[in-house]
């Protein structure tokens, strides 16, 4: 599961700027919904570590291997999964820990158009800070 980061207004600029390396950056991702997360859980491990904080931009065309935040069809709450097909206007999402993954197994392919994001960087904690792939 995934939380929203609790807010620091100040350390959001700061973050963005570090993240994106650029002041024109920030101002596009900014006005285009940039969003930061919290991994809570395995079900992405090894990629994602529960405690990590990630960066997500829009997603409008999801790609095979992208990872993207996608409501759970049954609850709601937030999920990062990697996209494993992209059939017109679905999407089929699967953690990389299959044993502790809720994903399209279970629930099934989810509608583009609810996708809230691809996951473009780790900006916490500093030693694993990044670009995900």
């Amino acid at each position: 599961m995934i939380e929203p980061e609790p807010g620091r207004r100040g350390h959001w600029a700061a973050t963005a700027v570090a993240a994106l390396g650029a002041v024109a950056g920030v101002v596009l991702a900014v006005g285009t919904g940039l969003r930061r997360i919290v991994v809570e859980g395995d079900s992405m491990r090894p990629t994602l570590e529960p405690g990590d904080r990630l960066l997500l931009v829009p997603c409008r065309r999801p790609s095979v291997g992208d990872l993207v935040a996608v409501p759970d069809p049954r609850s709601g709450r937030l999920l990062v999964k990697r996209v494993r097909a992209v059939d017109g206007l679905s999407v089929e999402v699967v953690g990389d820990n299959p044993a502790a993954s809720t994903d399209s197994r279970a629930f099934g392919p989810v509608p583009r158009r609810v996708l809230r994001g691809r996951v473009v960087r780790r900006y916490h904690p500093r030693g694993r800070s990044g670009p995900v792939r």
